[in-house]
């Protein structure tokens, strides 16, 4: 039994050296997880060809998205000025419309009564002036008192403004006074189109009392229509009056249609945005007002740091390039990247890749046999 302890106890004493050594003992370094060591007959068969970072005059395009817009200018609202009831129209909202064209009749007793009060008026006239200039030649005569002078020229003048006025308010109203006689009265106007465009809406319909603040049609005059884009503070800078740029829109992206810059916007929003209108070279009369569009702006060109797009590779939603540290090993090294354009994209942060090796052709064969290796 003496022998057993004796035994256990020095078994125990082992164990627990050995637990503490175990402890004590340092780890091995980790392998580096994003280099990669290649043979000579491996580097022949990627067929890694070696690349470094070089300047280039590149043009970035500026994408922007906006909508066809009609300046307060080219959109016209038709009303009644003094009211009344639509007795006829054929417009239907898209309809094209020549300038003077008849739009709408609209009827109401109240145009029978401003004829009958301005010919009422327009044939007193004349009698007042009569009375008028023979009660001056009588008052310069010393024949008649001025005070009966004064009235008749009164009530002459006033009889001219109430000619004048009524002949403005049935010219408002679409009446035209030269062909205006006893014979030809009427209970109905006119209204024509003051524009060559399209009905773009109809809020009126047959037989409804229209009064003089509403709005019947509303036309469309497509010679100025525009392309409202949306750019953000940081790229406002970018952009220039008379800068082209080519615009189309979500269901015709191959139909490209060229504008160029009209009016650039001078205050931000809260989204630090502002609007950059566009003026159409050749407006396509298919873009409605209110249509989505995309357009791609050709910005100045810049010297870049760039490298061939082959370079890049992309992991996890980042971009790589294999920098080369000895004869046949290299290592994984993220990069930010900018404008890509005619095989070459931008290195961002070339600080850290400058007058050093890159892997051109061969950086995706080494990104799979590095990922591969990390896996195993």
């Amino acid at each position: 039994m003496k022998h057993t302890f004796i035994i256990l106890f020095f078994s125990a004493a082992l164990l627990s050296c050995g637990s503490k050594n175990k402890t004590e003992e340092p780890k091995a370094p980790k392998a580096e997880e994003n280099s990669i060591t290649l043979t000579a007959a491996q580097l022949k068969n990627a067929a890694v060809t070696m690349v470094k970072p070089e300047q280039r005059s590149v043009s970035s395009i500026l994408k922007l998205n906006g909508r066809i817009d009609v300046p307060p200018q080219n959109i016209v609202s038709i009303s009644v000025p003094l009211g009344g009831y639509l007795k006829s129209t054929r417009l239907l909202p898209g309809m094209h419309l020549k300038k003077g064209e008849v739009i709408a009749i609209i009827e109401d007793q109240q145009y029978i009564q401003l004829q009958q009060d301005y010919l009422t008026a327009k044939a007193r006239i004349s009698s007042l002036e009569a009375e008028y200039l023979r009660q001056k030649e009588l008052n310069e005569s010393k024949a008649s008192s001025d005070k009966v002078f004064q009235q008749a020229e009164a009530e002459f003048r006033s009889q001219k403004i109430l000619i004048t006025a009524l002949s403005e308010k049935l010219k408002l109203a679409g009446i035209n006074i030269s062909n205006l006689n006893e014979s030809n009265i009427s209970r109905s106007i006119q209204l024509h189109s003051p524009i060559d465009g399209y009905v773009s809406k109809v809020n009126v319909n047959i037989g409804k009392y229209v009064a003089p603040t509403e709005v019947l049609f509303e036309l469309i005059n497509p010679t100025d229509i525009h392309l409202a884009l949306t750019v953000f503070e940081k790229d406002v800078n970018k952009l220039f009056i008379g800068q082209q740029l080519v615009a189309y829109t979500n269901t015709q992206p191959e139909k490209k249609h060229a504008a160029d810059v009209l009016l650039i916007g001078k205050d931000l929003s809260a989204d630090r945005s502002t609007e950059v209108h566009c003026h159409f070279d050749n407006y396509d009369k298919t873009l409605i007002p209110g249509t989505y569009m995309n357009a791609d702006v050709e910005v100045k060109n810049k010297a870049a740091w760039v490298l061939p797009e082959d370079a890049v590779v992309r992991f996890e939603n980042k971009n790589y390039v294999f920098v080369k540290r000895a004869e046949y090993s290299f290592v994984m090294q993220e990069v930010q990247t900018g404008i890509a354009e005619s095989g070459f994209v931008e290195i961002v942060n070339i600080d850290d890749l400058k007058d050093k090796e890159v892997v051109g052709k061969g950086a995706y064969t080494l990104l799979m046999s590095l990922k591969n290796k990390t896996e195993d």
